[in-house]
């Protein structure tokens, strides 16, 4: 196995006069269930894009399983985007058989057994499902495949509680299985902090801080408290 499943050298990415990623410097080792946390607008999102290799940074160099990322790259990653489209009348049950037909590692067998984990009826129409629904079916098509990096954009925005609450027992069972290696974006860490083993802190584009998860706990208590800390200035270097 590689060593750092991400790797990225003074990586900028620009929207007009945005800076999204400022001379990013970063390295995520293999194996981990890795949160990215920040608040809107700190370059969550743009990372996430660029590893997946739809965006290409300005300056800099990213690597993704040891490779520029790209549709090689992309046979071995399974990706949540913030952002979702379905056709309403396709059902639940259509929706895994597309998966099943062209994403690489899928098991439908797997892909049922979450489904009935998260309560989804595979026969409800898309068109007829809440907002918590339709990203489950997401995340559904994310973790029934057998591949070496799953990429999780703010699986818990927008969402109502009852949905966050499955999404999150049905992670905890997975990635106690699991050896893949996962990344999870998200500005809202109360829920899911114990989930992460590792943690990278983003502001403005940087990398603020990274690193073992339990040595910010140790020192601070929890993420939490490290979050509320970085990004309301009060952190002491």
């Amino acid at each position: 196995m590689i060593p750092n499943i991400v790797e990225c050298h003074q990586v900028t990415k620009r929207y007009g006069q945005k800076i999204a990623l400022d001379r990013l410097e970063l390295a995520i080792p293999a194996g981990r269930i890795t949160g990215i946390l920040g608040p809107n607008g700190c370059g969550k999102s743009t990372l996430f894009r660029t590893l997946t290799g739809m965006v290409r940074p300005d300056e800099g160099r990213v690597e993704v399983l040891g490779k520029t990322p790209g549709w090689r790259t992309n046979q071995s990653i399974a990706y949540l985007p913030d952002r979702a489209r379905w056709y309403p009348n396709h059902t639940a049950r259509q929706a895994l058989e597309w998966g099943n037909s062209f994403l690489p590692g899928f098991s439908m067998e797997r892909a049922i057994q979450l489904a009935d984990e998260m309560e989804i009826d595979l026969d409800m129409r898309v068109g007829g499902m809440s907002k918590g629904q339709e990203a489950r079916i997401m995340l559904i098509l994310c973790l029934a495949r057998d591949v070496d990096l799953v990429v999780l954009d703010e699986p818990f925005t927008g969402i109502d509680v009852m949905s966050r609450e499955a999404i999150v027992a049905s992670l905890i069972d997975f990635l106690e299985e699991s050896e893949q290696s996962i990344l999870i974006s998200t500005h809202d860490i109360q829920e899911v902090e114990g989930l992460f083993d590792y943690t990278v802190m983003l502001k403005e584009g940087r990398a603020i801080w990274s690193g073992n998860s339990e040595d910010l706990r140790a020192e601070y208590g929890s993420l939490r408290n490290v979050f509320r800390k970085l990004y309301a200035k009060e952190w002491n270097d």
